[in-house]
């Protein structure tokens, strides 16, 4: 299915991810506002926007004010951006905001997408400790994706960066990285990708990342909890310039910013209007759009740390916020990477997955109480259907690699016998997805004693700790048990470095969730609207 999409694109589409700050849905209507009826009061309108833009919810609640209009802001990543755009008309959503042109053109087959228009841009880049770039002799010279390399590999530089097939940029970064192992060629082909020096070094690359996750927001906030734990991350210019002002704030050292020489990227933040013939919202969306790119606004947008103007000019930036103590170079010309054509991105994101990633543990951790029968449990089995079958997991890129090992652990009052999946075979998932459907509901639900079960299993795989680790909790009720046993448990076993996801759903306690997930530094997904996307997202985070 995105095979299909990707082809039909070709380099178009390509250009876009690169920073090239054209619309990519471009129609005749742009000079029609006024001909378009009113926003009426009252209005609620929903924009579903990468995570990269929550900091600039004050500002369209600010215009949405002055409308006597409401803007819904839901945070999703690039692929699930795309995704809902396949939906056409039936989107839950009066407007989208992805990171970059491309996921709105892989998306958008039904052709829904109007208006869309670059709001600002915001290079990836290597965000590292001061001190640490010092020592790596980084400062004020320029960096090459080896470079970088090098650092990790040995030892030096201990980084995280969101995923390649859930975040743009995950994925930007990656393309960067393959770009500059290729040899800096002026595409990168397909050819390129199958040269066993390139597949070599990007697996080398991939190797050292620490940790990962499906959101460029999150990243920025694990880093900020676990500073004292981490060299880097790879994440946007916009969102290092915030975690600097935060570590300025708490006295602690800023980070230096590294813009690869020969692997750059540059998000574009294209900001489209989905069709649906309402022309209220249509008109409310243009007034929006206008007010965006307004001169006072996009001063704005620049003052906390946007690239504005065309090219994303900086020229007349404060030096408070683009600071150049930072690596931050105004007057710098940035040259981002020709991204490639669109099954050359395709295959490079299935590679990613499938064959260049660090392996993953996955260890599903699911409530099979007495709450759970009927519906819920309907809805449970769909959701690890949709994770163990490989064809539905390849549509979301959450396909297993051959080194992965899934892992189920049922519980109710207590764990119940479990499996254990090693590699991406499709009958051996499909057959442990079948044993889950099997189960019956029944029984009281404690949730602490099976996340212990799984933290054995996890730590009986030969070499673990070289793996991206991680257990996803998903319960529909208050749990039983002992908070305080289970950590001093997984205390006892080493392993309170894996972080513990969790999917609430029915009435599972909010709190006794959050602690899980506060302690063990990973967050939980409300499962109570879409216990399957839920999962997907939890998965998309290893």
């Amino acid at each position: 299915m995105i095979l299909n999409k990707l082809k039909a694109l070709g380099m178009a589409t390509v250009l876009a991810l690169a920073g090239i700050g054209l619309s990519a849905c471009k129609d005749d209507s742009n000079n029609q506002q006024a001909n378009v009826p009113a926003a009426s009061s009252n209005m609620q309108f929903t924009i579903v926007s990468g995570s990269e833009n929550e900091p600039l919810k004050p500002i369209l609640d600010r215009f949405a004010a002055t409308q006597g209009a409401t803007i819904k802001f839901i945070s999703k990543g690039s692929v699930d951006i795309m995704l809902d755009l396949e939906q056409g008309k039936s989107i839950d959503a009066d407007a989208v905001w992805p990171a970059a042109n491309m996921w709105l053109a892989l998306g958008d087959k039904q052709r829904v997408v109007k208006h869309a228009q670059s709001i600002y841009r915001t290079p990836v880049v290597l965000a590292v400790k001061k001190s640490k770039a010092e020592k790596l002799g980084w400062v004020g010279k320029d960096v090459k994706v080896a470079d970088i390399l090098r650092a990790a590999k040995s030892g030096q530089l201990r980084f995280m960066m969101s995923s390649a097939t859930q975040s743009n940029s995950g994925s930007s970064a990656y393309f960067g990285f393959l770009y500059a192992f290729a040899g800096s060629p002026e595409v990168l082909t397909l050819e390129d990708l199958d040269k066993p020096t390139v597949q070599t070094q990007i697996k080398s690359i991939l190797g050292t990342v620490d940790r990962t996750a499906g959101s460029s927001n999150w990243v920025k906030d694990l880093f900020l909890k676990q500073y004292m734990y981490y060299d880097a991350m790879v994440n946007y210019e916009a969102l290092a310039i915030e975690t600097n002002q935060e570590l300025v704030q708490r006295n602690q050292e800023p980070l230096y910013l590294v813009y690869p020489v020969d692997g750059l990227s540059i998000a574009d933040s294209p900001l489209g209007y989905v069709s649906k013939g309402d022309a209220a919202k249509e008109a409310f969306f243009q007034k929006l759009q206008e007010y965006l790119l307004s001169e006072p606004v996009q001063n704005e947008l620049l003052s906390i740390g946007r690239r504005t103007g065309f090219g994303g000019n900086v020229t007349k930036a404060d030096p408070k916020i683009f600071n150049p103590a930072w690596g931050i170079d105004i007057n710098k010309t940035l040259v981002p990477i020709n991204m490639p054509a669109a099954d050359v991105i395709h295959k490079g994101l299935t590679l990613y997955q499938v064959a260049f990633r660090k392996p993953s543990i996955t260890a599903l951790v699911i409530d099979y109480s007495g709450s759970m029968q009927g519906n819920p449990e309907n809805q449970l089995e769909i959701a690890i259907d949709g994770l163990l079958n490989q064809q539905i997991a390849a549509q979301q890129f959450l396909q297993a690699s051959p080194d992965d090992v899934t892992i189920v652990v049922p519980f109710s009052g207590s764990p119940w016998a479990h499996k254990v999946v090693k590699g991406n075979s499709p009958t051996e998932l499909t057959s442990l997805s079948e044993w889950v459907r099997a189960l019956s509901a029944n029984g009281g639900t404690d949730i602490y004693a099976p996340v212990v079960t799984a933290m054995e299993e996890i730590k009986k795989i030969p070499g673990w700790e070289d793996y991206s680790v991680s257990v996803i909790l998903m319960t529909d009720g208050r749990s039983d048990g002992s908070f305080q046993q289970m950590k001093d448990r997984i205390a006892a076993l080493n392993m309170t470095g894996v972080p513990i996801y969790s999917i609430l759903f029915g009435d599972a306690s909010r709190n006794q969730l959050d602690a899980i997930a506060d302690w063990s530094n990973a967050r939980v997904f409300d499962g109570k609207k879409d216990l399957i996307k839920a999962f997907r997202q939890a998965k998309g985070y290893n």
